[in-house]
């Protein structure tokens, strides 16, 4: 249910984001910092690598890909540091890049090649999935329980690459509408599926893909978020009259690759600010409620903040949720701008991000003086083939390469770790995956709201 809010709550938001504007500190460069957050994405390539990768100490992996299933399953990504592909994550990082595009293109100057290219890599790999069995999705490589025992760089893996499927006996709505988000009108047949065959892809793949990348959520979300990228995709009303039809259970005070609500009510929002349409007030109401919950000083809020000014979500990999959120408030912003009646979210949690923030620490590897330099993530941790050419199997790598206090041999330019705990601190160490992991969906969120400064705030 949307809470009820008057014009002293509306003055009292345009105040507190005008206030986080003034009180940034620091001026961090956003456009080489852009230009990192999509290098990154090179380091989490899987398949054969193209001769343009600037990445050099990765080279080829999974080659044999979807051999399991006779299928073509490579490319695409790997999550984070590991060595599985799981497409519920990759799709929404596909979508949040492809998002992110759409709406800062034109301020990303010469890097709007390199984020086509980012999408492009993933787009391939999950038109791959959608396409190559009828009736069937394909959405993971690799037995995640046997690769999480494992240290060994992508190109060594010897662990088996284990191919997993939806299909209408094994039904995956989540996974099967983040894909149609992912890949919007191409991927027609995607969204018809999941909402022929209702059904969480966890319920169906149970330890193939939990408790990794479970949808705790459930899938409503995704479905509500797949027939909203279609909607704006192809403005066909039978995608407005299903999200109608999927209902709302609303609420919510984060977005993520697993919960969609408040991505799809922002998205909507843009029916109502910049077309007027007034059947999409319902979900502007929403997208403020949402925004409302997150900022510090709503009478509504339910979001803790670190000392240091920090948005604290979840112990785990707490930097997903700032900077997926960084996204949504950074884009209703540029919406209510538009239409001379707005929010401005200002950079305060970006530039924390940055190094702006009580250690001085960038949690964005390569930028800036003092950055992660003991990440949890095998290719980074492990020497290069150029350098050691002799294979590393499975359990080869924990012995000296995990356990070492050494930086990692190989840096991961761009990469976003989990990030800081509740009190500002990061201890940089390998073994903690949850402050110390990057992810793909970490990043892809970070796009936007970099190109958005990179460019400048107007427009």
């Amino acid at each position: 249910m949307a809470m009820r809010r008057g014009v002293s709550l509306r003055c009292c938001c345009l105040f507190l984001f005008l206030l986080l504007i003034e009180n940034a500190h620091g001026n961090p460069n956003y456009r080489e910092a852009l230009a990192k957050s999509l290098l990154f994405f090179q380091g989490q390539r899987s398949g054969r690598l193209p001769k343009d990768q600037q990445i050099t100490w990765r080279s080829n992996s999974g080659l044999s890909d979807g051999l399991f299933a006779h299928v073509d399953l490579t490319g695409g990504y790997y999550d984070a540091g590991d060595n599985v592909k799981f497409n519920f994550p990759m799709a929404f990082t596909t979508t949040m890049l492809s998002w992110s595009t759409l709406e800062y293109g034109k301020k990303m100057g010469p890097e709007l090649q390199n984020a086509r290219a980012a999408i492009r890599w993933a787009t391939d790999y999950l038109l791959k999935c959608a396409t190559a069995t009828p009736g069937k999705l394909y959405v993971g490589v690799g037995d995640p329980n046997a690769d999480h025992k494992c240290w060994e760089r992508p190109e060594d893996m010897d662990t088996v690459r284990s191919v997993y499927s939806v299909s209408a006996s094994n039904p995956g709505s989540d996974v099967a509408g983040e894909t149609a988000a992912a890949l919007a009108a191409a991927s027609l047949n995607v969204l018809q599926f999941a909402m022929l065959y209702r059904g969480a892809y966890s319920d169906s793949l149970g330890s193939a893909v939990c408790p990794f990348y479970c949808s705790y959520s459930g899938y409503k979300d995704e479905l509500l978020w797949g027939a909203a990228w279609l909607f704006r995709a192809t403005n066909d009303v039978t995608y407005y009259n299903f999200i109608k039809s999927v209902g709302d259970d609303g609420g919510t005070d984060v977005f993520s690759w697993d919960n969609k609500f408040a991505g799809a009510h922002v998205l909507l929002a843009r029916g109502a600010l910049l077309n007027r349409d007034k059947n999409f007030e319902p979900y502007r109401q929403e997208a403020e409620d949402f925004i409302c919950r997150i900022l510090p000083n709503s009478p509504f809020t339910t979001t803790q903040y670190t000392q240091g000014g920090l948005m604290y979500k979840m112990p785990e990999s707490n930097l997903q949720y700032v900077t997926s959120i960084s996204f949504l408030l950074t884009t209703y912003a540029k919406y209510m701008r538009a239409t001379k009646h707005y929010f401005n979210c200002g950079n305060m949690v970006v530039d924390y991000i940055l190094g702006v923030n009580p250690i001085k620490m960038s949690y964005m590897v390569g930028f800036g003086p003092n950055f992660p330099r003991r990440i949890h993530h095998r290719g980074s941790s492990l020497p290069s083939l150029a350098n050691h050419p002799q294979s590393i199997r499975c359990d080869g790598g924990f012995e000296p390469f995990f356990h070492s206090s050494n930086p990692n041999p190989n840096i991961l330019v761009g990469a976003i770790v989990g990030g800081p705990n509740q009190n500002d601190g990061f201890p940089d160490d390998r073994s903690d995956y949850s402050h110390s992991e990057p992810a793909t969906y970490i990043n892809a969120a970070m796009v936007g709201p970099l190109a958005y400064f990179a460019g400048g705030k107007s427009g």
